[in-house]
């Protein structure tokens, strides 16, 4: 029988408060790796330890890593969101509130 694999998008917060985003299929080696620093030009390396704050699995690694990328592209309020497991909150922290935008102008 085949072995199914397990892929794993992740948010790590650093020492700096910042979020990390990535993707794994071995999300404890992939977590002793980021708080060890294995990789010196990882965005991690210098903002040890980290805290895993976030773990969503999927299926296929396509699938995460779409996510992932989505994830990437997010304000901070957003991932805060699905950290605290607000996805509800997502499509309203979605809408552009800059004054410059086009739902701001008077017609």
């Amino acid at each position: 029988m085949q072995k199914a694999f397990r892929f794993y998008v992740y948010i790590l917060k650093c020492s700096d408060s910042s979020y990390h985003t990535g993707v794994t299929n071995n999300i404890e080696l992939r977590f002793q790796q980021h708080n060890e620093g294995i990789e010196t030009s990882a965005y991690t390396f210098n903002r040890r330890p980290v805290e895993l704050v976030f773990l969503n699995e999927f299926k296929y690694i396509d699938q995460a890593i779409a996510f992932e990328k989505q994830v990437k592209g997010w304000t901070r309020k957003k991932k805060e969101a699905i950290i605290d497991d607000n996805w509800e909150d997502l499509k309203a922290l979605s809408i552009c509130n800059n004054e410059t935008s086009h739902l701001n102008k008077n017609e």
